[in-house]
């Protein structure tokens, strides 16, 4: 059997289409989107196409979509950029303990700006509660900013009851959507989102690109300067092979492929609840289709991550989120998990590419490796 790839949080095998649709655009297309000679003209064409695509997914306007490196990008624009555009009338940035790193290292970047930061806390489940929300907004308050679908435990936020709160406050709401993007039906419009960031890598798209929904009026200051591309938000040359990969990778999703993944996350943790001391971190409802975390009692996380890697099984453990990084998740810190529950954990995350055949092997072994180390242990 070939290798096992359980890791798709982290990132997902580009589709064969979204490789086949960016080819022309590297030694066929390859002009600059800015040239306004004929070829450079089809290759804006292209870009303006894929940007409607995207638009069209999460019903905003076409010109709202700002395209961009990636997530980590979007966000640093999000927020770094409303922050100048308001400071020094308005300094107030509301998120969550539970946010990406690059939303939450960007917070802390702010307040040595003059930024004032309050992190909510969440429910053993993951989930903030609205009312908190709604008594940390202050005068000083500009923006609002949540995860929608939380990279490490699934968790799915209520978006639209947090954005009709924000909206009757008259402060912003971004929303980080990278994991949840054609995973969980998006409606700017309906959701009261005015910020939103996606990208492409984890949708089966190709890595370095990105985008930046912006609801039409929202001053926000730029971070790179230069030809005044995306709007005058995003100077730079367009990767317009990424951003043609982007689009075709949102047309290529459906829903057949994540209720097939979800009956597969099901069975997982059905059969992995079964043994004893493991338990299921974050919800059984309002869960990301692809995502399982657990702990499991007397294992320790990294060495279950080498045998499975032995096995050719690839996944990702929580006793440290980030592989340039010692520390531990603060995601599962943030939903109560002591130290040992979290050096016991492991990230399950699914693709449409899994099999069931593949499951039950990963079940199989995983179910012999936790024997091996708690005996070893004894």
């Amino acid at each position: 059997m070939k290798p096992i790839y359980l890791d798709n949080a982290a990132t997902t095998q580009v589709d064969d289409e979204v490789a086949k649709a960016m080819q022309p655009y590297f030694n066929e297309k390859y002009a600059n989107p800015s040239s306004k000679n004929e070829f450079g003209i089809k290759a804006k064409q292209a870009v303006e196409k894929s940007r409607k695509i995207i638009s069209d997914k999460i019903g905003s306007k076409s010109n709202e979509i700002i395209f961009t490196s990636g997530g980590t990008e979007s966000n640093n624009l999000a927020l770094k950029g409303l922050f100048f555009a308001n400071y020094p009338a308005k300094n107030h940035i509301i998120t969550t303990k539970i946010e990406h790193d690059s939303v939450l290292n960007v917070c802390r970047w702010l307040e040595k700006q003059g930024a004032k930061i309050t992190c909510l806390n969440v429910n053993k489940e993951g989930f903030i509660d609205i009312m908190d929300i709604e008594k940390a907004i202050t005068s000083k308050t500009f923006l609002v900013s949540v995860i929608h679908g939380n990279n490490e435990i699934g968790a799915i936020q209520s978006i639209q009851e947090i954005g009709k709160k924000c909206k009757n406050k008259g402060v912003l709401f971004h929303v980080d959507a990278c994991q949840s993007f054609t995973k969980v039906p998006i409606d700017v419009r309906k959701m009261n989102i005015d910020l939103m960031t996606l990208n492409a890598h984890k949708i089966y798209g190709p890595k370095g690109v990105g985008a930046l929904y912006v609801c039409s009026g929202i001053k926000i200051i730029p971070l790179l300067h230069g030809g005044g591309q995306e709007k005058g938000l995003r100077s730079g040359t367009e990767n317009v092979a990424g951003i043609v990969g982007f689009a075709e990778a949102v047309e290529l999703t459906n829903q057949k492929d994540a209720d097939n993944i979800e009956k597969l996350r099901d069975k997982i943790i059905k059969e992995l609840l079964k043994i004893p001391g493991i338990k299921l971190n974050g919800s059984m409802q309002n869960r990301l289709c692809n995502n399982v975390n657990i702990s499991i009692k007397d294992v320790d996380g990294e060495t279950l991550l080498s045998y499975l890697e032995n096995a050719e099984i690839y996944a990702s453990a929580g006793s440290a989120c980030m592989s340039n990084s010692n520390e531990k998740s603060h995601v599962l810190k943030a939903i109560g998990l002591n130290e040992k529950e979290i050096e016991s954990s492991l990230r399950i995350s699914l693709s449409k590419y899994n099999t069931e055949k593949e499951i039950d092997f990963f079940l199989e072994k995983i179910k012999e490796i936790i024997k091996k180390l708690r005996r070893a242990k004894i």
